[in-house]
């Protein structure tokens, strides 16, 4: 069959041009369809957008959903020697401190010996190690091939015995074993002893008592202190369990009595609010780009282009309305029931929140209690940050509204591709047909051509003759 390029040759006819029109006028029916996929696939993407936009939102909303949030309080130490962290359980005050000592892990180290990788026993050995406080003794098996001092520390470490072992060079030739409880105070002071080979017995055995050729580097020792007098004593240099919703963090000891000042942290819950308000203006300002409307200008037939992917669009528009509305809780047992009453107001033209920092700051300071009931309420069904946490978790979630919207869209693009198919085959099945018949028609037109030249010739020739 000839080519598009060549039709038309045989008989003189614009045949190429012709098919080439017709094909193009064909595919003019695909248009529509590949213009609803480009509509469909942005409006897909839109989707994700949005989701992405309220899973940030969501996260701003999270911090601001604690009931702990408006609790908050700092801590301040007249003394370098000790910190401490609080929960919301922490009451605020003043206390004194006084550290005597601070909790060490015991440490034993063992006689020089001249290499750390030369075996130091000639039959097998089991180590025991046993912790003061523990009814647990951890049997550590070291073979004869495997008694160097790496050996050894290899074989403690592997054991999980609460006891941690390494290697100190002083010097070339000069290595010493170093074991150290792998946590302080003295219920973990550690024994040692040895069954099997004399020499990992005479070196390793250590009782606590008595003459032994292991070292104790620093003894086991428990932190003191008191806390407004009364004397405490604690294996770990951090105290949880002295003053309620409070831990300790000593590091040093103390020259007398110290002041360790908890109060209020009303700068966290301030902050955590006046971000809420920016990340829920972000949000807007995804969901405005989202559904931009530019008018249609004079003499155009078609919508701008620039027009949001999710114009319209019902699910977006819902999930806008619904954020709105939860913005105030009438329904709290304060006297705050508005953002606005603590400086938060909206715009009536593009719904943003504008916050007043010295309002805010005020009303937090003076009543976080009040502010808590109409932000939290109960933390699942009150509150403005408690009912937009309900809401976004069922927004975002598998079977929420973004992913049966999306799903819809997946399914229209998977039709709208399918018919683009049909369509696409149909147009080349119509335009193989009819090359075909223009080829026929070169054809026939040629050879009509070739026998008009004949019979012209012929009677060109039969008048000379008759002349």
């Amino acid at each position: 069959m000839a080519s598009i390029s060549t039709l038309g040759i045989g008989s003189g006819l614009d045949l190429s041009s012709t098919l080439d029109k017709l094909q193009t006028a064909e595919k003019d029916a695909l248009k529509p369809i590949s213009t609803q996929q480009t509509a469909y696939t942005a409006k897909l993407s839109a989707y994700s957008t949005m989701k992405s936009a309220l899973e940030t939102f969501q996260t701003a909303n999270s911090k601001l959903n604690s009931a702990d949030l408006f609790s908050a309080s700092k801590t301040s130490s007249s003394s370098g020697a000790f910190s401490a962290t609080t929960t919301s359980a922490a009451a605020a005050g003043s206390y004194s401190i006084n550290v005597t000592s601070l909790a060490k892990a015991q440490t034993l180290t063992t006689g020089v010996q001249s290499s750390s990788s030369t075996a130091l026993a000639s039959g097998d050995s089991t180590l025991s190690i046993k912790l003061a406080g523990s009814d647990k003794t951890v049997d550590v098996s070291i073979s004869a091939a495997d008694s160097s001092l790496t050996g050894i520390r290899d074989a403690i470490n592997k054991a999980n015995a609460g006891v941690n072992a390494s290697i100190i060079k002083a010097g070339d030739g000069s290595y010493r074993l170093s074991l150290t409880s792998a946590k302080t105070g003295t219920d973990n002071a550690m024994t040692l002893s040895v069954s099997g080979d004399s020499t990992l017995q005479s070196m390793l055995n250590y009782s606590g008592t008595g003459s032994s050729n292991l070292t104790q580097s620093v003894a086991a020792q428990n932190a003191k202190l008191s806390v407004n007098n009364v004397e405490i004593e604690s294996s770990s240099n951090n105290i949880s369990d002295a003053l309620e919703g409070i831990t300790l963090n000593l590091s040093d000891v103390t020259s007398g009595n110290q002041t360790l000042t908890i109060s209020k942290d009303s700068s966290a819950t301030a902050t955590a609010i006046a971000d809420w308000a920016t990340a829920y203006n972000t949000l807007l300002d995804t969901f405005n780009t989202l559904t931009k409307y530019t008018a249609v200008k004079t003499n155009t037939a078609t919508q701008d282009s620039s027009n949001g992917p999710l114009l319209g669009d019902s699910t977006l528009r819902n999930i806008q309305s619904q954020m709105k509305q939860m913005l105030t809780n009438t329904a709290s047992t304060s006297t705050f029931k508005s953002l606005s009453q603590i400086g938060i107001t909206s715009d009536p033209t593009s719904g943003k929140l504008k916050t007043d920092t010295t309002a805010l700051d005020a009303a937090v300071t003076k009543d976080p209690d009040g502010i808590k009931a109409m932000i939290v309420g109960d933390g699942k069904t009150t509150g403005i940050a408690s009912k937009m946490a309900t809401s976004l978790t069922g927004w975002l979630s598998s079977s929420g509204e973004i992913q049966t919207a999306k799903d819809g869209v997946s399914k229209t693009l998977t039709s709208l591709s399918a018919q683009y198919t049909k369509v696409s085959d149909r147009i080349d099945a119509t335009i193989a047909r009819l090359k075909k018949q223009f080829t026929a028609l070169d054809l026939t037109v040629s050879k009509l051509n070739s026998t008009s030249d004949y019979l012209t010739a012929q009677f060109d020739n039969s008048s000379k003759s008759s002349s």
